[in-house]
């Protein structure tokens, strides 16, 4: 009688060692991983003059001031709006990329994708390759094995400390913050921050991997709500495979297919999957599978392709068809991606237009409510307001504010020392706060009137203009 193995509920993760390879998309992922590290790293760096009283750093998120710099537009928090667009663009392009290439954003341009890419270029440089790293990770516990041990992570740690700076340089002044860093002289605030990051890319890009994107990433559970039949993913070729079985030169191909079992496409795969299953959540697009298969065939002999980006509807149309009558096109314009076009267009328009017709001047109004209006001796009736002026230029303005709508209307403001209607400053960069108090007769068939509140730059001209209530009677 034999004894039945326990059920296990539970299995340690398997690590993942991927084999190096080289190729076309091999080659496109390091291009992308230059270019992006270098983007990410080097632009808070890049200056931008917006005169003698503003920050010359081209991209920052100034927190303390309230303010979003980036480049010659400046976001205020009222603005808030430009972000919420900024976000709505961001993953409706996601979408409409995905529905046209599949999931090429997770295999070339995802952070999780750049920079575990980067430490495993660490590891391979400092251990070796696939075989050189399995090896060392099940010997003993030897000099050589902890100093690579110890020099690859030394190295980790030290990406993720670059990492965690420059991120909190677009929240500083990078010159100021780095002069600060070099002299062992940063902010609490700013020193838990970088430790915090540093920690963060070195657990996400050293340890964590490829289970960020299976777990943790909730794009790989919807994903293939994007997918259609004209979706370009990575497949393999089965018509064409099967069966498989190992090869050695000089054999006939004549009755086997030409997958011949060597389990590149799985080795160098950084999510461990085999592709020749079908196409699975965890697959990332990265298409180094493509090239490891491409590289065989090469070597046997026989054309590529048989792992490749490739359309549902391609694959259908070549099973009844040869080529080229068979497919091989990618249809770009489809309800899918016309949907997604169309939404792209129509927030980019309304961001354009809002900052087309974008002020440096605003005005807010707000009608006190208690009371609503007071009965003065000589009859007239008096509302009070409180009124902000926003100035988003970078120099001290002058404003005059009126009011319109109101027949012999009286205004008067109510400020720490002399304020005149005609002479209202505002700093540079600033919220100038006032209480208005308009006097006038009361309108027995009218208890509540509209009226024009007009703010007006003196230098500029440019005015603003936000309608308000007078209330003289219930």
């Amino acid at each position: 009688m034999t004894q039945e193995a326990p059920i296990t509920f539970f299995t340690k993760q398997r690590r993942i060692y991927p084999r190096r390879v080289w190729g076309r998309y091999r080659k496109l992922k390091w291009v992308s991983m230059v270019t992006l590290l270098a983007i990410y790293y080097l632009t808070p760096w890049l200056r931008w003059d917006r005169g003698p009283h503003a920050p010359d750093q081209a991209i920052l998120i100034d927190m303390p001031g309230r303010r979003g710099y980036f480049f010659g537009l400046e976001i205020w928090p009222q603005e808030v709006y430009y972000l919420a667009g900024i976000l709505i663009l961001a993953a409706v392009g996601l979408f409409f990329v995905t529905s046209l290439f599949g999931r090429v954003w997770c295999g070339y341009a995802c952070p999780q994708t750049v920079w575990t890419d980067l430490f495993v270029w660490v590891e391979r440089i400092v251990q070796g390759d696939r075989n050189a790293r399995m090896k060392l990770d099940q010997s003993p516990l030897t000099f050589e094995k902890l100093w690579k041990k110890g020099l690859t992570h030394a190295v980790w740690l030290a990406i993720g400390l670059v990492t965690g700076g420059a991120w909190v340089f677009y929240f500083n002044d990078a010159p100021t913050l780095f002069d600060q860093i070099r002299h062992f002289d940063v902010p609490w605030s700013v020193g838990g921050w970088i430790v915090a990051l540093t920690g963060s890319t070195y657990l996400m890009a050293g340890y964590a991997r490829e289970q960020v994107c299976t777990y943790m990433c909730p794009y790989a559970r919807f994903q293939s709500a994007m997918f259609d039949k004209d979706t370009l993913i990575i497949s393999y070729d089965k018509d064409r495979g099967e069966p498989r079985s190992h090869h050695k030169a000089g054999e006939s191909w004549e009755g086997r297919g030409h997958c011949i079992d060597c389990n590149s496409c799985v080795v160098v795969c950084p999510m461990g999957i085999d592709i020749r299953n079908g196409l699975q959540m965890e697959c990332i697009a990265c298409g180094l599978c493509v090239d490891a298969c491409n590289n065989v065939m090469d070597k046997v002999g026989l054309p590529q392709g048989l792992i490749r980006y490739d359309t549902e509807k391609n694959y259908e149309a070549r099973l009844s068809a040869p080529p080229p009558l068979g497919g091989g096109r990618l249809k770009l314009i489809r309800p899918r991606t016309v949907y997604y076009t169309v939404i792209l267009a129509a927030v980019g328009g309304l961001m354009l237009l809002g900052l087309l017709t974008r002020t440096s001047l605003e005005l807010s109004v707000m009608h006190d409510r208690n009371p609503l209006f007071v009965q003065l001796s000589d009859g007239h009736i008096r509302n009070t307001y409180t009124i902000k002026i926003l100035n988003k230029t970078h120099d001290d303005r002058i404003y005059a504010l009126s009011v319109q709508g109101l027949p012999d209307a009286a205004l008067r403001i109510e400020a720490a020392g002399a304020v005149e209607p005609e002479h209202i400053p505002v700093f540079a960069d600033n919220v100038g706060e006032f209480r208005v108090m308009i006097s006038a007769l009361p309108d027995p068939a009218a208890p509540r009137r509209d009226l024009d509140f007009i703010v007006q730059d003196i230098q500029s001209h440019e005015a603003y203009t936000h309608r308000s209530i007078f209330v003289s009677g219930n």
